[in-house]
């Protein structure tokens, strides 16, 4: 994850929340994936991303995920730290142990809000930045993105400078949540010319596709698609759910073929390590 942050180039990284949109996102020849937080709010807890999360949850689905990614690492959502810097400490360990190769961490009071909702508090910019430094210094190894969600609270001036802070705290790049355009990217870069920028490219905001050549003169390098995914296979079981109820089956929806589910788990090499280990049969 640090290599492809020290590129030249922007990485995508798609959202994958469970063993089969992992192998998913790796036989379609993504580099990194991300795990984000609203997802798993709302397919382990069925609730909205309005702070009812906790690290656990998040570690305890990167765990089933990480090994269908094998080595293409995973950035994991991480909220707030869920506590102060020890608890974020905590968090980051718990990560690591599950396989994660890196975390955003933001700067909101707990229980945060979704970065896309009005009504969002700030933490302090120097308790916040406390929490980037102890995970920095935690020793686990992981890439630390530092989310700043101040745009859209005290506007692009304290954004910057508190990605600043960040930046001096140790954090690996910074993520200026609600910064897509190109003009106010242009001075975070501006500001941070050296700090590898991360964007938000979610169905919750206003979209702004802006050029990946474009993307990565402005110093961005990953861009993050946290939930694109789940509301495709979403619509497409509603639609599922729909035909059923309707006509009595789903022959008209596009499903993947058994086949192809079967290879996603394992099924022939499941068989083969079963015939392998057979019990003899005596003659």
């Amino acid at each position: 994850m640090r290599r492809l942050l020290t590129g030249a180039g922007v990485t995508h990284l798609p959202g994958v929340y469970d063993p089969l949109t992992a192998a998913l996102a790796v036989r379609a020849g993504f580099a990194a994936a991300h795990l984000s937080g609203a997802a798993v709010s709302a397919l382990r807890l069925g609730l909205p991303d309005l702070g009812y999360l906790h690290g656990t949850h998040i570690a305890s689905v990167a765990a089933t995920v990480t090994p269908a990614l094998g080595v293409v690492p995973l950035l994991a959502d991480a909220d707030t730290g869920y506590g102060n810097a020890p608890h974020a400490v905590w968090t980051a360990r718990r990560y690591a142990a599950a396989g994660v190769a890196g975390l955003h961490l933001e700067d909101q009071v707990s229980p945060k809000r979704c970065g896309h909702l009005a009504g969002k508090e700030l933490l302090d910019a120097g308790l916040a930045a406390a929490k980037i430094r102890a995970v920095a210094e935690a020793g686990t190894g992981l890439v630390v993105v530092a989310r700043t969600d101040a745009y859209t609270v005290t506007g692009l001036d304290d954004a910057i400078d508190r990605a600043l802070r960040y930046a001096h705290a140790g954090a690996d790049a910074v993520f200026v949540e609600g910064v897509t355009g190109v003009d106010d990217l242009a001075a975070v870069h501006a500001a941070l010319p050296d700090m590898p920028l991360v964007v938000n490219r979610s169905e919750a905001g206003p979209a702004a596709f802006v050029a990946d050549a474009t993307l990565a003169e402005l110093g961005v390098r990953f861009v993050l698609h946290p939930v694109a995914p789940l509301l495709a296979a979403l619509e497409a079981a509603r639609a599922a759910y729909a035909a059923i109820a309707a006509d009595g089956h789903a022959g008209a929806v596009p499903r993947l073929p058994w086949d192809a589910f079967t290879g996603l788990v394992g099924q022939a090499d499941a068989l083969a390590l079963d015939a392998r280990y057979a019990p003899e049969v005596p003659a």
